[in-house]
């Protein structure tokens, strides 16, 4: 089914409807995507690990920038198209009509049975924490950036929140818009034009 919100553009759709019916498996704590689920969390981690460490191997800025803002967006790019529609059944992204008028779509797997059979709980842990935690550490670096005026560091920091901060946001939509109208809530005309600025920009 396909729902579509009038005030702000954006459909909540059931995800690969065809997948649902290829696989007759339980649910298990095992990891079935083993290669996804360390993608998912090699290069967000590897870009934390960069930023703390950089300055001790390196003494140029520019190469520890440039180093981390790659591995940013293969971040982006792998969470926001592979990892979630393979760890949790989830995926966001935006398409332009026939009129020129821009959609925010949200889809996940319908909520039944057969849901249950497709998502490994392990690799549910494993996407969530790594989406969570990562965006509040880049919190973490750019206030302590601020406070110790380190500005050279800001916007690399700036970028870390930016982007790894999307990806929670679409797949928070992904997750809950379906069962409450998120379009109500102050914060969703900023969130639309957010993900809109960072999905022009990175794709």
């Amino acid at each position: 089914m396909l729902q579509q919100d009038s005030n702000d553009d954006t459909e909540d759709v059931s995800l690969f409807d065809a997948e649902e019916e290829t696989t007759n498996r339980p649910k298990k704590s095992k990891i079935r995507h083993p290669v996804a689920s360390f993608f998912h969390l090699f290069f967000r981690v590897s870009a934390v690990v960069v930023y703390l460490l950089c300055e001790l191997f390196s003494s140029s800025f520019i190469a520890c920038m440039v180093t981390i803002i790659l591995l940013l967006s293969c971040d982006f790019w792998a969470v926001k198209n592979v990892t979630g529609r393979l760890m949790v059944g989830l995926r966001w992204w935006n398409h332009v009509d026939e009129d020129g008028k821009s959609h925010w779509v949200f889809e996940s797997r319908k909520a039944s049975a057969q849901e249950s059979k497709t998502v490994s709980e392990a690799e549910s842990r494993i996407f969530w924490l790594g989406l969570i935690a990562c965006p509040v550490l880049w919190v973490i670096f750019a206030f302590s950036a601020l406070f110790s005026f380190r500005v050279k560091w800001l916007a690399v920091v700036i970028m870390g929140v930016v982007l790894q901060g999307a990806n929670l946001y679409g797949y928070i939509r992904c997750k809950v818009g379906s069962r409450k109208n998120l379009t109500n809530m102050a914060t969703s005309y900023l969130g639309k034009q957010f993900l809109r600025q960072v999905s022009v920009f990175w794709m």
